[in-house]
């Protein structure tokens, strides 16, 4: 049996025993820094390239680790923005085209095989990836410029890649430090010294103790952070955790049995724990953003589902995506330290 220990989030001895997960979330804004740093020179390079020859037709964003890209720039490139996350390019891209690419390892077959192929078309190509690695190989050819990595750190390596991006007006304003710092705040207000009374990431671990996470987000960064949130959730506790658009999260808290009085306060009839709705609120005031919520909080009132708000309302749309995804990470691992196996 499994049950939640609320001591072990303010003991010295538990919290050394997670030293290593906890600073690696600490150093999350250096990660960044160390990567936007080491990859400058190869940006300035990628940059001239690119101001010497004509806007590209389109962008690809390929390989499976697009998505984070995808959720900045399909709303914001001036050109079309294609997410294609399959080991082959589409039929039509070519010498007019830009084909950027993340690969974390860099030991993905798949995302090594578009590359190559990408090469062979006479794409213009940007991939983040470290260069000792089998994409690195591939990644060879006149007008192909590879970011560096050094950390694999998956975040670092897209911010590296919006603000060349952003240099070459292909992608929102990206500011790496605003994102560092983004980063280094959640990492002070959530540190393990910090007292649970004015902990957010602990706070958090409470409140989602004896309950299934519901999250959502209403952008699509915030939505995007919602569904990383709920994949720590899962492997930091082996529990259900949901996440998704308005309309697949309201029936889940539609079908919740309203409290009553006299339950226990953490179960439902069925003995399973109750949904929780967590709302990752980076401060959009879209009219349709503001329904969905409106909707997803009514339910929840209505049913006596508690409600929790990580609020990330300054800096850019990667600042605050990134203040989320910290946010929600750190709550997953605190939850994880509290957990005790009888």
């Amino acid at each position: 049996m499994t049950w939640f220990d609320e001591s072990r989030l303010d003991d010295p001895v538990a919290l050394e025993r997670f030293d290593l997960r906890l600073r690696t979330l600490a150093e999350s804004g250096a990660r960044v820094r160390r990567e936007v740093g080491e990859a400058a020179e190869a940006i300035a390079e990628a940059v001239a390239r690119a101001r010497d020859a004509d806007r590209p037709r389109a962008v690809v964003a390929a390989g499976p680790d697009s998505r984070l890209l995808r959720a900045v720039l399909e709303p914001a490139c001036p050109v079309p923005f294609v997410a294609w996350p399959s080991p082959a390019l589409p039929g039509w891209a070519g010498g007019l085209d830009l084909v950027i690419v993340l690969a974390p390892d860099g030991g993905d077959v798949r995302t090594a095989s578009a590359i190559a192929e990408a090469v062979r078309r006479g794409c213009q190509v940007v991939v983040g990836c470290p260069p000792a690695s089998l994409v690195a190989e591939h990644a060879v050819g006149r007008d192909v410029t590879v970011l560096p990595t050094s950390t694999r750190d998956q975040l670092g390596m897209a911010v590296a890649m919006l603000s060349f991006l952003d240099q070459v007006q292909l992608g929102p304003a990206t500011s790496p430090d605003d994102v560092a710092d983004a980063l280094d705040e959640v990492a002070t207000r959530c540190a393990p010294r910090r007292d649970l009374a004015v902990n957010p990431g602990k706070a958090l671990a409470i409140a989602l103790a004896d309950s299934t996470p519901v999250v959502w987000g209403g952008t699509v960064l915030a939505a995007r952070a919602a569904r990383r949130v709920a994949e720590s959730l899962r492997r930091a506790t082996g529990r259900t955790a949901l996440a998704g658009d308005a309309d697949v999260l309201l029936p889940v808290l539609e079908a919740t049995r309203p409290r009553d009085v006299f339950d226990d306060p953490f179960a439902d009839d069925t003995g399973e724990p109750r949904p929780m709705l967590v709302v990752l609120d980076d401060g959009s005031q879209d009219a349709v953003v503001t329904e969905q919520r409106h909707l997803l909080t009514a339910a929840a009132d209505e049913r006596g589902v508690r409600v929790e708000v990580v609020e990330a309302t300054s800096g850019s749309e990667v600042a605050r995506y990134a203040s989320l995804l910290l946010s929600g990470t750190y709550g997953a691992e605190y939850l994880r330290l509290a957990l005790v196996e009888d």
